[in-house]
């Protein structure tokens, strides 16, 4: 089972490689080390997708950050991102969004983005251990009053079991929303933000406080003060190791006394937790004063 999933993760990496260019079967295959038609099975079977199906989402869905950040034209997006033309660009947009690209481009509202997690990774999950001591950087930063869209859990204590009561899904919508820090957040709210009956670790996205945007069916909005945090940073780990990363880094907060730099731990402000993304290593800001 090990080598198989190792065949589609081969092909996953692949296909992000090449986004941009002709992504045939027979390419895939070549990765793979298994025939077209098996490779075909493989890849539905681990991702419940097609080969095309998966590429096609992917690359709208690159498309729509494109358009969100970028001043640039729907044919070159199309084109940029390996589609046939305008027409047919627009026709995939509009059934993966529900609109069409050239309004989006002038007013970008909230889309469930596709995340592509990697097969191999989600086998993985805590069973793979790095047997060498990581160094932990740690530095003072300052957050500035804001509003967080939020989508609140019912238990959830940590990322898991958060996925398993909401979904993995949020993570791609939030990515849609133009965030102040560059990207989504996970946080572990303070009592006094935790609704009733629900959890309290949230995922959301940092905005301005002047924001007025849309707000998702099922979000809601808190607003943060300005605040001091101390963010706690490991070196680069292999994306298989992304527990145990994290467990580094937990291990040194948990030793951490804030009374050397003549501060607290402040509990009326949020935890916050980044994506752990290997090449920059696994991040997490707690709230001094």
């Amino acid at each position: 089972m090990e080598e198989k999933i190792e065949a589609v993760q081969r092909m996953q990496d692949y296909i992000a490689e090449h986004l941009s260019e002709t992504i045939t079967l027979t390419a895939l295959s070549s990765v793979s080390y298994y025939s077209p038609w098996y490779s075909y099975r493989l890849f539905l079977q681990h991702t419940n997708m097609t080969p095309a199906d998966y590429i096609r989402r992917l690359r709208l869905s690159k498309s729509a950050i494109k358009l969100r950040d970028e001043s640039c034209k729907i044919i070159d997006t199309a084109l940029e991102l390996g589609f046939g033309s305008v027409d047919g660009y627009q026709r995939a947009f509009f059934r993966e969004f529900g609109c069409n690209p050239r309004e989006y481009a002038k007013s970008p509202v909230p889309l469930y983005l596709f995340t592509p997690y990697g097969v191999k990774y989600r086998a993985l999950r805590k069973e793979k251990q790095m047997e060498t001591v990581k160094s932990v950087f740690v530095q003072v930063i300052e957050k500035p009053e804001r509003k967080v869209l939020i989508k609140r859990g019912i238990k959830a204590a940590d990322y898991f079991a958060y996925c398993e009561e909401v979904g993995c899904d949020v993570w791609g919508l939030l990515q849609s929303i133009k965030s102040i820090s560059g990207e989504p957040v996970c946080l572990w709210l303070p009592a006094k933000l935790i609704a009733p009956g629900t959890s309290e670790y949230v995922q959301g996205v940092e905005v301005p406080v002047t924001y007025d945007g849309v707000v998702p069916d099922g979000f809601d909005v808190i607003v943060l003060p300005a605040a001091k945090y101390m963010m706690f940073k490991g070196e680069p780990f292999d994306e298989e190791d992304y527990c145990k990363a994290i467990e580094d880094v937990q291990t040194a907060i948990s030793k951490y006394d804030p009374a050397v730099i003549g501060a607290q731990w402040d509990s009326s402000n949020p935890r916050i937790q980044l994506e752990p993304v290997g090449t920059r290593g696994y991040i997490e800001l707690l709230p001094i004063k």
